[in-house]
């Protein structure tokens, strides 16, 4: 019997492993958002369910059903001068258990002069000893309006399921007319329930959320301050451009707490999705 080596082992591996890319530019057209490029490799699609008002929707589907160790995702979206694209995910995305070895996403987004993007995918779920490494850049023009949505729910509460361990690795930069206006990094590793169950970082909570808008003003944070909500939410302006962070004890009071602020907000009707 004939021993297979690691090295062929390894080969063997990233053969099989999933890759996917959606190139999409969106441009506006009389009076309506239209789709004028879309690319897409892989295992990821984009379908668009609502393509005859104002507002164009592209909904991400993964037909890998998860995302395992190893795997690569590339997602570039334009929005053209005046247009408005609303983006938005099939499902909840699972990152399941690696043996080492990170998953990638890589997010770009262009939002050119007049334009509009509401970037709301639902939840990312990591599951125990998940490697996840993503990165978020975004290009916008001065006056341009965004409305971006990331969640993050560590294993099923109502499996059971906890991430004792695992890696998180979240990088996110705002250029504004070119200019760096927002950037920081998130960083998960190693005992990632010991490490959420301080008190200064998510005092036991098993999902985290941040909302990034511009244009905002104080009265706008100041209405969104006064929400009753289920975990902790923090909320921060600057120069336009307005933060709000969510910890909460499950996905589920998770996404009670982003859909009121979304509400709030009063940028556009919810996906269907996210209602159901």
């Amino acid at each position: 019997m004939s021993v297979v080596s690691l090295q062929e082992q390894s080969s063997t591996f990233a053969a099989n492993r999933a890759q996917g890319e959606i190139a999409l530019t969106v441009a506006h057209d009389g009076g309506r958002t239209r789709r004028k490029r879309v690319r897409e490799s892989g295992s990821l699609r984009a379908r668009f369910p609502n393509v005859t008002g104002e507002e164009i929707e592209a909904v991400i589907v993964n037909t890998a059903g998860g995302i395992a160790g190893g795997d690569r995702f590339a997602l570039d979206f334009t929005v053209g001068e005046g247009a408005k694209l609303l983006v938005s995910g099939a499902a909840a995305e699972k990152v399941y258990r690696s043996i080492g070895i990170e998953t990638v996403i890589s997010v770009r987004l262009d939002i050119a002069k007049g334009a509009s993007l509401r970037w709301l995918p639902q939840e990312t779920i990591l599951f125990d000893r998940a490697n996840l490494t993503r990165s978020i850049d975004i290009e916008m023009a001065g006056d341009a309006a965004l409305v971006l949505v990331e969640a993050v729910v560590f294993g099923r509460a109502a499996m059971g399921e906890t991430v004792e361990q695992g890696k998180l690795i979240d990088r996110w930069q705002l250029r504004r007319d070119g200019k760096l206006v927002f950037a920081e990094t998130l960083k998960l590793d190693g005992a990632i329930k010991d490490i959420l169950a301080r008190a200064a970082i998510a005092n036991g909570g098993g999902a985290i959320a941040t909302i990034l808008f511009t244009p905002a003003d104080e009265a706008l944070v100041e209405k969104l301050r006064a929400i009753e909500c289920s975990g902790e939410v923090g909320i921060s302006a600057w120069n336009g451009i307005a933060l709000a962070r969510f910890c909460a004890a499950d996905g589920a009071a998770l996404r009670r707490d982003i859909v009121a602020h979304l509400a709030a907000l009063d940028r556009g009707t919810l996906p269907r999705l996210w209602l159901n």
